[in-house]
């Protein structure tokens, strides 16, 4: 006889199972990068999506906690170029959309320059690239200044243009008082 428990059991691990199956099987071959950035930022066109009026205008803050894994570009900071990409692509005026990227909680760790890196004992920055290009495109990287006291980062260890906020909550305040909204993935 099968207790309810072991039941129970079986049902989740199928359902996690399942729930892996439609994710591998993702085609992303449609996907692309660029117009502004060709080495990350991939986008896909959508047929059928309601056409953006001319004069679109977007401010949006990305708020970003989570590191990157391993050796890898950071998946909140390309969460931004590739909002930028796929809205230059469908035609928004690359002048009319701001971005700015709250960074808290270990994230600050991926926005030290890579001598700071090394003295924190932590491996080369696989976002280094993709930041020097934003940070040249007028992207914001704004620092929770709490979050770098907790994770022993000072203003000096970030990578040149990044800015640093009294916290995540200072800087997300004073850019919703700018017209900025928060993005919500």
């Amino acid at each position: 006889m099968i207790s309810v428990r072991s039941l129970m059991l079986a049902t989740t691990v199928i359902l996690a199972a399942s729930a892996v199956v439609p994710a591998a099987a993702q085609d992303l071959s449609a996907f692309d990068t660029g117009p502004v950035f060709t080495e990350f930022g991939p986008h896909a066109p959508i047929e059928g999506a309601s056409e953006l009026p001319s004069l679109t205008r977007f401010s949006i803050t990305f708020d970003v906690a989570k590191p990157a894994e391993d050796g890898a570009r950071n998946r909140g900071f390309e969460s931004a170029a590739r909002f930028i990409n796929m809205h230059v692509a469908a035609g928004v005026s690359a002048d009319r959309i701001n971005i700015a990227v709250v960074v808290h909680g270990k994230a600050v760790l991926d926005l030290m320059h890579a001598q700071a890196r090394g003295a924190h004992g932590l491996e080369a920055n696989g976002s280094a690239a993709m930041l020097r290009t934003m940070l040249d495109y007028g992207v914001r990287f704004i620092v929770c200044g709490q979050s770098a006291a907790a994770n022993g980062v000072s203003a000096d260890q970030l990578i040149e243009g990044v800015d640093m906020e009294l916290s995540a909550m200072t800087a997300h305040a004073l850019l919703q008082q700018d017209g900025y909204t928060v993005n919500p993935f």
